[in-house]
């Protein structure tokens, strides 16, 4: 499948992140971290596999197939709340059309949440009222 800009539909929150959100390596500079690798990032992948793997075997055997050639990309989706193959697939076409000015990887994180957002898995409020919380611990501490 193609990337096309308009399969994909913009959330506003994401958007705004995109447009004044910082870049970890900024902000490490900033708060005096050396670890070259942003905090989220262990927790981003591990949220990844969990999301692929909630329906564990039904999913790899679905992956399984479509890397033989047996099942169409379309049959792939259903296995699992964000199957493994089909987050790979748009985060390639999201990086490739709403966030390939986002350096990585921080456009993986955008590419993950969209996918989230788009499925109901998070809610876009939910997520904004989460990240005021988190900014007025950063800012009190």
């Amino acid at each position: 499948m193609a990337a096309d800009e308009s399969n994909w539909t913009p959330v506003p929150l994401l958007e705004d992140i995109k447009e004044r959100g910082r870049v970890w390596e900024d902000l490490a500079r900033q708060y005096g971290v050396t670890n070259p690798d942003p905090p989220w990032k262990t927790s981003l992948e591990g949220i990844c596999e969990a999301l692929a793997a909630s329906s564990c075997s039904s999913a790899t055997a679905l992956e399984r197939g479509w890397l033989d050639g047996s099942v169409d990309r379309n049959g792939v989706g259903a296995a699992a709340p964000l199957p493994g193959l089909e987050r790979r697939w748009e985060e390639d076409e999201l990086s490739e059309t709403l966030y390939r000015d986002v350096p990585f990887p921080e456009r993986q994180l955008l590419a993950l949440v969209h996918s989230l957002i788009k499925r109901g898995l998070v809610k876009e409020e939910d997520l904004a009222r989460r990240m005021d919380e988190v900014l007025q611990r950063l800012h009190s501490a």
